[in-house]
């Protein structure tokens, strides 16, 4: 990936800092998965550790970072403004540090004949402007539009990169966390969501994307979205207190070590760098 990583760069001596309690981190769904494993390795590696991690989605992560009962967030999105003030009326200062990439996949009921859309018909989609399949290429079956919560970093960047930040239609199913979109997807012959790319699964379908208007339509994979051809693909962080640096930065520089990189490109993430985990 040509990308310039300002924001993970970390303290190098910080993987040297003993360790204290048990270290919590909680929030994003996405991101759940693989600090779970990340926190595994780390483990093996300092035996004398301990992890914490807890999902819930990105704003129960900031929020429970603010009332200091974590130490570190996971987020699917960006700090937004409203948290970096009460950050700041609690005299705290956050740190962000990039963990890995992830591409954001649109899937379909796998019995779906569609397998292409560009970014106007997934906003019409979303918005309630499209509703029947036929519209798109497919069968004349109603579209069924299943979405992330409002407090999922997820709902966000979604909104942002392909909605062109203009709102969900009023009628959209909002589910609690990504297995239930798999399942409710893969129950519903019409129905249609977007998961990250780690959690895809033979249950659902993936359908390739455009941000041309057609001319040009990629799949979601680590290597398209490492490449850029890809184009719904966005950046996943930890945040934390920078007064917890001693308590969290071993276990961050272990997230970004080359070990702990090539976990990322294990669980179906796209590594910081991809030049960190090659042979």
């Amino acid at each position: 990936m040509h990308r310039k990583y300002t924001a993970f760069v970390f303290i190098a001596s910080m993987m040297f800092c003993t360790a204290a309690s048990a270290q919590r981190i909680k929030g994003s769904d996405t991101l759940l998965p693989l600090t779970q494993e990340l926190a595994e390795e780390y483990l093996a590696v300092y035996p004398d550790g301990d992890v914490v991690v807890t999902g819930g989605g990105t704003g129960v992560g900031m929020a429970a970072l603010i009332e200091n009962t974590t130490d570190i967030a996971m987020a699917s999105r960006r700090i937004k403004f409203g948290e970096k003030m009460k950050f700041a009326s609690e005299n705290l200062q956050e740190a962000e540090v990039v963990v890995a990439y992830d591409a954001l996949a649109v899937v379909v009921n796998p019995s779906n004949p569609v397998d292409s859309l560009t970014r106007e018909q997934l906003e019409a989609i979303f918005r309630g402007k499209i509703a029947n399949w036929k519209d798109v290429g497919g069968e004349d079956r109603k579209i069924v539009v299943y979405s992330r919560e409002t407090s999922s970093g997820t709902y966000e960047f979604f909104k942002e990169s392909v909605l062109d930040n203009k709102n969900y239609m009023s009628s959209v199913l909002s589910m609690p966390a990504t297995g239930a979109i798999i399942q409710s997807v893969r129950q519903t012959k019409g129905a249609i969501g977007y998961i990250g790319l780690a959690y895809l699964n033979p249950y659902v379908k993936p359908v390739a994307v455009s941000y041309d208007g057609g001319v040009n339509y990629a799949m979601p994979s680590v290597e398209t979205a490492a490449d850029g051809s890809y184009p719904v693909v966005r950046p996943l962080y930890y945040y934390y207190d920078t007064r917890k640096e001693e308590t969290v930065g071993r276990f961050i520089s272990f997230a970004l070590s080359p070990q702990g990189q090539k976990s990322v490109l294990e669980q179906g993430f796209v590594p910081v760098n991809m030049e960190d985990v090659k042979e």
